[in-house]
C-alpha cells in the first residue's frame, strides 16, 4: 500500500510504521452506500481499487456529481468533516467493487498534528478538490447545458456509450427532460443516434464543434 501512495514512499520510518499499524483494509460491492448526508465521519478512506461517486441531491430530487474517487485518491469532504468534527454534506456510493484503506478519525487528527507529510497530504487534497468543485460550479453557472452535454459525450473515446438520460442529468446537475430534449435535437442533426440506454456518436467533429461553441 505504501508503494501505491506516492506521498508515503519517502516518508520517515515512523510514519510508515504508524500507517501499517493503524490502517484497516475494507471491501465494498458495487452500489453500496459509503456515506449518507449527515453522517458523522468515522474514518478517512483511501481508495486502493474501484470507483466511488460523491454527489449531492437537491430538494427536487435532482442529482449533481461533485467528483469521483479512483485508486490512490481520497475524499476531501470526509477529511474536512474529520478535522472540523462536522457532518458529511453529500452522498458517496460505490460505482464498482471497491477496496480501500481506512484510517480512523482520531488517528488522522493525530497524524495531521504530528507529521508534516500527513498535514501536507490533507491540505493538498483539499486544494485539489476545491479547484475541481469550483470548475463544476462554473460549468453549471456559466456554460449552456447543450454545450455541456456535447462536451460530456465528446470526452468519451468510444463512439457507443451505454448510459441513460437520467445518468447524464445526474452528472451535469440538470433535469432529465432537458437532457432528453437536447439529445433529440442532436439526433435530428444526425450527430448522434439514440436507442434505449445507448447513445451512438455518428459525427464526432460536429459534436466537438458543439462542445467548444
Amino acid at each position: 500500500m505504501i508503494e501505491q501512495f506516492t506521498f508515503l514512499r519517502d516518508a520517515p520510518t515512523a510514519v510508515k510504521e504508524q500507517f501499517q499499524q493503524h490502517v484497516i483494509i475494507h471491501e465494498l460491492p458495487a452500489g453500496a452506500t459509503v456515506c449518507w448526508e449527515g453522517d458523522h465521519c468515522q474514518q478517512l478512506a483511501i481508495v486502493l481499487s474501484g470507483t466511488v461517486r460523491v454527489y449531492k441531491v437537491g430538494d427536487n430530487g435532482r442529482e449533481l456529481t461533485l467528483y469521483r474517487l479512483e485508486a490512490s485518491e481520497s475524499c476531501v469532504l470526509t477529511a474536512s468533516c474529520i478535522l472540523s468534527n462536522s457532518y458529511f454534506p453529500a452522498l458517496a456510493v460505490t460505482e464498482t467493487a471497491v477496496r480501500a484503506a481506512l484510517i480512523p478519525a482520531p488517528i488522522l487528527r493525530r497524524w495531521t498534528e504530528q507529521y508534516d507529510i500527513w498535514r501536507e497530504y490533507v491540505f493538498g487534497l483539499m486544494a485539489q478538490r476545491l479547484a475541481s468543485v469550483i470548475t463544476t460550479v462554473e460549468e453549471i453557472a456559466f456554460r449552456r447545458v447543450d454545450v455541456r452535454i456535447a462536451a460530456f459525450l465528446d470526452q468519451h473515446h468510444n463512439d457507443t456509450l451505454t448510459i441513460t438520460h437520467h445518468e447524464i442529468a445526474a452528472e451535469l446537475g440538470t433535469a432529465r427532460e432537458v437532457v432528453s430534449r437536447i439529445l433529440k435535437d442532436y439526433e435530428r442533426e444526425r450527430i448522434i443516434a439514440l436507442s434505449r440506454g445507448t447513445i451512438t456518436i455518428l459525427n464526432r467533429p460536429a459534436l466537438h464543434a458543439k462542445a467548444i461553441s
